[in-house]
């Protein structure tokens, strides 16, 4: 494993949002240092796709016990990093990185299995297909999720016998200690993972460095100038963006249960996920009980530094720079005639970047806090005639990753659920999707493509060959120059019976009629 340290250049700050405490340092490394880390990188892919895959998963098992044994330490240091309360942090990034480790262990070997399939009509043939690693993968993870959103596509690349150069965040770097210290520990094979540190300048530098692929998560307008950067070289990329996602509550629903479901998912990791809740779209015929219930609940939660003696429910923002988009997007609504009812400003009395969980009324879609991702701790909600008013509101958005619909109606919330245009739809949840690590996570329109999670994400990171083994290899000189004279003629008369539908239509063909 190689470590993050660098001796020269200049160097990025991790501060804690929560108290705003200098935590560590790290380098910002060069255009040189990255494609060093890359070549290393793929000179030791080479030794880890020789192991079969049992082999790998039992290295990688490794590093889920590394994980799981010091669960407790790795969620302080995450929240110290993030502001987020230990519970998220242990739940959201420990456990969920276990557990996708578990998943693969168990899936990876069967899915990337060699597979034979039927070579129809040739039946003389054997045809298989196998599946590839593409080489060096190269990770960009953001800050919100730092451990979880860097192990993601690291694990399930490596999985598939890759070698993987991760970058995370500028804005949370010492998650790049966590995961070396996991994967040395572990003793997986030796310099596959090689972890970067330094700020977007590094970030480029990867994209240009050879790397086969990319994975990035992180905002929409990030992830175009990623794709812009790769194309030139045709790299191919899976882009996990923005979101705006959509709650539609029908009158029907249990409104308690759709008020507490809409306050965790708003305002978990302070409303800095990109499977945040962000806009509510409520019949009006229960939209005064539904917002009632929402403010209650909202005004309960416990905000501040988590410890022991002081356990909180919503953590800090990550940066003034993201608590400022909040306090805009809101200004805007206001303007144009949203209600706050609680909230709505910076909690300066706490000490760090915290703001104030808000819930916002009579929001429309001419206001930015319905259409921009505000990545806060905001709940706008729209009151709606009906649920037909709900889904056609709720899919006009230019993003898609996930939506969900309350309702105590089965066969309705299955119905919105195929109505709603997003890569995830939840029924009376919200968020857990990614934790269902057999599942394919991601999203359409601006919130990106390709999949991460389940057979999907596997095979976003490994390349199908087709094999053909011809068993009759003088077979293949029928079809071979010279072309028979009455080769034409054999010919269309046999795929006329072979693929007409009607069988009086095949004898017809088959004697020339």
């Amino acid at each position: 494993m190689v470590s993050t340290q660098s001796t020269t250049g200049p160097r990025i700050e991790s501060h804690n949002p929560a108290t705003g405490e200098v935590i560590g340092s790290v380098p910002v490394m060069d255009e040189a240092e990255v494609r060093e880390r890359v070549q290393r990188a793929r000179k030791a892919q080479e030794g880890w796709v020789a192991l079969d895959h049992r082999e790998r998963a039992r290295q990688l098992l490794r590093v889920q016990d590394w994980l799981a044994a010091n669960a407790r330490t790795i969620a302080e240091r995450l929240s110290a990093e993030t502001g987020k309360p230990r519970f998220d942090s242990l739940l959201h990034e420990v456990t969920a990185s276990c557990e996708l480790i578990k998943t693969l262990s168990r899936e990876a070997p069967k899915v990337l299995a060699p597979t034979r399939v039927s070579s129809g009509l040739l039946l003389t043939k054997k045809a298989w297909k196998v599946y590839e690693p593409h080489g060096v993968i190269g990770v960009i993870s953001p800050w919100n999720f730092p451990l979880t959103l860097a192990m993601s596509p690291t694990v399930t690349a490596l999985y598939a016998g890759n070698a993987v150069v991760l970058k995370p965040s500028e804005v949370t770097p010492l998650v790049g200690d966590i995961v070396a210290e996991a994967f040395t520990a572990a003793e997986v094979h030796p310099d596959v993972v090689q972890v970067l540190s330094g700020d977007g300048s590094t970030g480029a530098a990867l994209v240009h460095a050879g790397v086969d692929k990319i994975a990035f998560t992180g905002s929409t307008r990030t992830g175009k100038k990623i794709m812009a950067a790769a194309a030139e070289t045709l790299t191919p990329v899976v882009m996990e963006l923005g979101g705006k996602d959509p709650m539609v509550v029908c009158a029907d629903a249990d409104i308690e249960n759709a008020a507490a479901g809409a306050v965790w998912a708003g305002f978990a990791n302070s409303g800095q996920i990109c499977m945040s809740i962000e806009r509510v779209y409520v019949p009006e015929a229960v939209h005064d009980r539904f917002v009632d219930a929402v403010v209650e609940r909202t005004e309960a939660l416990r905000q501040g530094v988590d410890s022991d003696e002081h356990p909180v429910d919503v953590g800090a923002m990550i940066a003034p720079t993201q608590a400022a988009i909040v306090e805009a997007h809101i200004a805007d609504a206001r303007d144009k005639g949203a209600e706050v009812l609680t909230g709505g400003v910076r909690r300066s009395d706490l000490g760090g970047d915290f703001f104030a969980p808000t819930v916002l009324t009579g929001c429309t879609h001419d206001m930015d806090i319905v259409n921009e991702e505000t990545f806060g701790p905001v709940l706008p909600i729209v009151k709606v005639r009906d649920e037909d008013e709900a889904v056609r509101l709720a899919n006009d958005s230019r993003y898609g990753l996930t939506a969900s619909v309350w309702t105590a109606n089965r066969a309705k919330g299955e119905r919105i659920a195929r109505e709603l245009k997003a890569g995830s739809v939840l029924i009376n949840d919200h968020i857990t999707v990614y934790a269902i690590t057999e599942l394919p996570f991601g999203g359409i329109k601006e919130s990106g493509f390709g999949r991460v999670h389940g057979v999907e994400g596997l095979l976003e990171f490994a390349r199908p060959k087709s094999v053909v083994l011809e068993r009759l290899p003088q077979v293949n000189r029928l079809l071979w120059f010279p072309y028979p004279k009455a080769g034409f003629d054999v010919a269309a008369r046999a795929t006329g019976f072979l693929y007409r539908t009607n069988p009086v239509d095949k004898v017809k063909a088959l004697l020339g009629l």
